[in-house]
């Protein structure tokens, strides 16, 4: 067994830095792909976590925060303590992931990392793989809700007129504009700006992030800067935890998250919008 520690696992990390994490009891690595995928190879050691677990539904409204209750049960089932140290991956580009990582951080568990370009990266640069069932240890877990990175609809409405806030939409540019709508309202917060989450992604490169310099042009390109609270949305807070994650990686330490996001605020008739 190997005695590298975690203490230095960066957030976003490659497929060699967790390739020499692969016998460390301290680390759990959590694999969020479709079900099927997972049965079929997934890295050593992975446990599996259905994304629904993590999310709570209230028709119409979808990509709510679970009950702390059901958080425990969840991250018990996989083995989580306290300690542990989660690297996440999916098999999307890290949406699911990256909603992992971020509900942790409502659960102040800061001891986690997201694998640079997911599954794609690992499996098409011949890192190992198996099909193995993984039967997670039991652990205890007390899960504490905190709202530092969550975003309510009220807290957005207090913030529309505010100079040093910005909403940042993930979605495409036709939902931002309101042309394809999953809601029963069409178009974007007031002020929001739109970057698809998927532009933070090199396509070329196993759906890595793109460099750092290439991600600050980006945003600054939108008016986005550290020195500013940014929150994110999408129309779940699927799309938009990986942008909660790619701030987090960039430094920018204001950050919070809309869980609901544009299924909560496109369904409430009170609320208002832009196209």
């Amino acid at each position: 067994m190997t005695n590298t520690s975690t203490d230095s696992l960066p957030l976003l990390i490659e497929p060699e830095q967790l390739e020499s994490q692969l016998e460390q009891e301290s680390v759990l690595i959590i694999d969020l792909s479709k079900a099927d995928n997972y049965n079929k190879y997934h890295i050593p050691g992975a446990v599996f976590l259905n994304y629904s677990d993590i999310v709570r539904i209230d028709k119409p409204t979808m990509g709510l925060i679970p009950s702390e209750n059901d958080l425990s049960n969840s991250l018990e089932k996989l083995g989580v303590s306290n300690n542990t140290h989660i690297v996440a991956y999916d098999d999307e580009g890290g949406g699911k992931a990256a909603r992992l990582l971020w509900t942790l951080d409502l659960l102040n568990h800061q001891n986690y990392s997201l694998l640079n370009g997911g599954i794609f990266s690992w499996a098409n640069e011949g890192y190992p793989l198996n099909s193995d069932t993984v039967k997670p240890l039991t652990s205890s877990y007390k899960a504490q809700l905190n709202d530092n990175a969550c975003a309510t609809k009220e807290f957005i409405l207090s913030k529309l007129d505010s100079d040093s806030s910005v909403f940042f939409d993930c979605r495409t540019p036709e939902e931002y504009q309101g042309i394809k709508k999953f809601a029963a309202r069409g178009g974007h917060i007031p002020g929001a700006v739109n970057l698809d989450w998927v532009h933070t992604m090199n396509q070329n490169n196993n759906l890595r992030l793109k460099s750092k310099e290439e991600l600050l042009e980006l945003l600054s390109s939108l008016g986005i800067s550290s020195d500013k609270e940014v929150i994110t949305y999408c129309q779940t807070h699927h799309r938009s935890s990986h942008t909660y994650i790619v701030l987090k990686y960039l430094e920018f330490e204001n950050i919070k998250g809309y869980p609901g996001a544009w299924s909560d605020w496109g369904n409430d008739p009170d609320t208002p919008i832009a196209t």
